[in-house]
């Protein structure tokens, strides 16, 4: 008997963590949901982590650390340069130095151009967010978050 209740604790543990590591929310955007031959157009990813979380910034401060990583892929497009926010530091008990951190609601920001020759009306293409989740004693394994988001083409 012992052994079930030890066994039902350790399976309701293990869901908890596994519920809160994955909580995490990513949505994005285009602008007017519409895109123009030819033009760049400025497009939105937001990352909202729940309180009680944090996750490395794009530069953590620590070289062992996972860093945030925003990738736009497909649809035929051109994507620049991911623009990132800055973190803020903040002191956790497990390291004496400050690690740079995203808390809240965070948007990542990059610009899509469509070649002048595409051909078709719309576009689809996704957007990967890796990150690592962290409370102020334990982090969780890595996780990568994918949205598809599309656009009419004009």
């Amino acid at each position: 008997m012992k052994r079930i209740v030890c066994f039902s604790v350790f399976v309701f543990v293990l869901s908890v963590f596994g519920l809160t590591a994955n909580a995490q929310e990513v949505s994005g955007s285009v602008p007017n949901g519409s895109l123009a031959r030819g033009k760049s157009v400025r497009v939105t990813v937001t990352l909202d982590i729940p309180q009680g979380l944090h996750v490395n910034s794009n530069r953590p401060k620590g070289e062992n650390l996972i860093a945030t990583v925003v990738t736009p892929t497909g649809g035929g497009l051109r994507f620049g340069a991911v623009r990132y926010p800055a973190g803020h530091d903040k002191t956790f008990g497990f390291s004496k130095n400050a690690l740079n951190v995203y808390e809240g609601r965070v948007t990542f920001s990059f610009p899509v151009t469509v070649p002048a020759g595409f051909k078709g009306d719309a576009a689809e293409f996704r957007v990967a967010v890796r990150y690592q989740a962290c409370t102020d004693e334990v982090c969780y394994p890595p996780k990568t978050k994918r949205i598809s988001l599309s656009a009419r083409i004009r």
